[in-house]
């Protein structure tokens, strides 16, 4: 039985071994491999397809020195986006609604944008702590905030991600406990319910499918400033 809400959150474990590596390897059993001896079905050209698409519309602001990050930026869209989706399924567990997971995605990436910029153009990386023809009195206070602005980035990156899944899923359980309550008391009022039940989990699907979109997008926007 669960005592609260957020107990949906905690990841569950058998005979003491906790699950969570099951729900991140899951994922690798959706996708297809090509192989050069057989001939590519349905399934792996349309996600072929929609792959390229995604590449050209993500990369496509990006200058040849982005290109590189093509596989990275792939991988990680697909991963997050499976495991989004999964995690709607009942009796699953959604550890992207973890903040340390989500955090262990964000940080790595975002320094390796920082220490790319360093490498290549440090003065351009540095310029972006100043904006151009800034007074002089307010140098000192814009380094500053511009600074924290750094470095709060792969903190916002990760709590984006984890409040619009939890929130998500906490609306959906909510409702939900609201339908089963009501059902035997109050039908009608319940058949209300359990048809914004079902618009706010097709709601959900999306939000999942944007936020895996916009994790990479904006780690792209970080890409951009440094190459």
């Amino acid at each position: 039985m669960m005592i609260s809400l957020f107990d949906q959150f905690v990841s569950p474990k058998l005979l003491g071994i906790s699950l969570i590596f099951i729900a991140l390897l899951v994922p690798l059993m959706f996708f297809q491999n090509s192989l050069p001896r057989l001939t590519n079905n349905r399934i792996s050209t349309t996600q072929t397809w929609l792959i390229n698409r995604f590449i050209n519309q993500l990369l496509s602001p990006l200058n040849i020195g982005g290109h590189k990050w093509a596989l990275l930026f792939t991988s990680l869209i697909l991963f997050i986006l499976s495991i989004n989706l999964l995690g709607l399924l009942p009796y699953t567990f959604t550890p992207t609604t973890q903040l340390s997971m989500n955090l262990g995605f964000a940080m790595p990436l975002w320094l390796a944008t920082v220490i790319s910029g360093m490498l290549n153009q440090p003065t351009a990386s540095l310029g972006h702590l100043l904006p151009e023809g800034t007074p002089t009195l307010l140098i000192p206070v814009l380094v500053i905030i511009e600074t924290i602005s750094l470095f709060i980035r792969p903190l916002a990156l990760g709590v984006r991600l984890t409040a619009n899944l939890t929130a998500g899923h906490l609306l959906i359980q909510l409702i939900s406990t609201a339908v089963f309550v009501m059902s035997s008391m109050m039908p009608m009022v319940a058949l209300v319910t359990s048809t914004v039940l079902v618009l706010l989990s097709i709601l959900e699907i999306a939000v999942a499918m944007i936020q895996a979109y916009v994790f990479v997008l904006l780690l792209s926007l970080y890409l951009q400033e440094n190459i």
